[in-house]
């Protein structure tokens, strides 16, 4: 952890004067359980961040943390130091399920956690629940959301189990251990979408439900497409007009940091045209959604059948229109991979179209033909 401490430090020193002319509205530490880092690391960490970058007075600032791994004393050094937000996987409220998933902690300790949390004059609260569970029930799970209520959150956010390749829970599946189906989960999702709005929680985003003006500030900068910037090992950003991420491998990244390895895992420039795209598939995760003016001046791109197939979405009770702004109903954001994907489609289709018409008028410039050839 040292060496990984030491390769972060240098790394956040290296990085920050690119982004001198930023301020900076929202840090989030996650990835994985930031407290099991130590209390001393973090506290440097945090300091670091803050000399290093121009932070505004009410950034918003988010660390990730498991209910078994935080205490009371901690919490307080951490808000003082700068931590204004902590978001903690809770799960469920079943103790039973969370050891299905191999969850180390109980809901007693998230029972406690919260309270050293408010206790620590943390105002501002996520809990992750998850839905689809090893042995869940329709019962089970409501009990887990209203279990969250009582805990007085600010904010929830909600998912579906993805079952992960090479997990101990993958490996059970395919030996015929049998998950909530489909169905199910959405009919626990419709359920959870509606009495959450009944707790005063406004969906946001696909998973994700707020109070007023709790929203997660740092989640919305990549549903809205905003630049961010990652630190440490496999930590991705989009920063410049480029994407790049970094190396998985811990004694890897440690090496590239210090200048005796590879750092670079990828990195890309994003064209126009794919930032188009990363519009309709980003915008439509959330309620704020996307509206054809705003599509037109920032891609020049043709709106007219996405306008067509939301049309069709909204006659089936998938799609919205509020004000000037399309967005996918709780029920469309069931099949929204599925919607997205066929607007997506529709663009691509309309751009072949455009491209063969300038092509038989003899409008695109030649070095243009020799490109779309083949």
């Amino acid at each position: 952890m040292d060496d990984y401490h030491q390769a972060l430090m240098r790394q956040i020193v290296e990085t920050a004067p690119r982004a001198k002319k930023q301020v900076v509205n929202s840090v989030y530490i996650g990835g994985g359980t930031p407290t099991w880092y130590g209390e001393k690391r973090l506290l440097e960490l945090i300091a670091a961040i803050k000399k290093r970058f121009n932070l505004s007075k009410d950034v918003e600032f988010t660390l990730e943390a498991n209910p078994d791994s935080v205490d009371e004393k901690m919490l307080r050094r951490l808000r003082r130091a700068g931590v204004n937000r902590l978001s903690m996987g809770m799960q469920s409220s079943c103790d039973r399920e969370l050891a299905a998933v191999h969850r180390p902690h109980t809901f007693r300790q998230v029972e406690e956690a919260v309270k050293a949390a408010r206790n620590a004059r943390i105002r501002n609260l996520n809990l992750d629940l998850i839905y689809g569970l090893p042995g869940q029930t329709e019962r089970s799970w409501r009990a887990s959301v209203e279990a969250a209520l009582s805990l007085e959150p600010e904010h929830l956010s909600c998912y579906g189990l993805t079952v992960e390749e090479g997990t101990p829970l993958a490996k059970r599946v395919a030996e015929g251990e049998k998950l909530p189906d489909d169905d199910a989960q959405a009919e626990r999702y419709l359920w959870t979408v509606e009495r959450l709005a009944q707790a005063g929680f406004e969906q946001y985003e696909v998973s994700n439900f707020s109070k007023t003006g709790c929203q997660s500030r740092h989640n919305l900068k990549y549903w809205m497409g905003r630049p961010y910037v990652g630190l440490g090992a496999a930590a991705h950003s989009d920063f410049g007009g480029c994407r790049y991420s970094f190396v998985r491998d811990l004694d890897e990244y440690i090496r590239g940091v210090m200048g005796d390895g590879k750092l670079l895992d990828d990195m890309d420039e994003i064209p126009q045209r794919e930032r188009g795209n990363e519009y309709l598939m980003l915008r439509l995760r959330t309620t704020h959604g996307i509206e054809e003016w705003e599509y037109r001046r920032e891609y020049y791109m043709n709106f007219d059948p996405i306008a067509a197939k939301l049309l069709e979405y909204e006659q089936k009770g998938w799609a919205m229109q509020t004000g000037r702004r399309w967005h996918f109903t709780p029920q469309g954001f069931l099949l929204s991979n599925r919607l997205i994907g066929e607007l997506m489609e529709a663009q691509e289709v309309e751009t072949l179209a455009n491209t063969l018409e300038l092509i038989r008028g003899g409008r695109l410039p030649q070095k243009d033909r020799g490109q779309k050839g083949g």
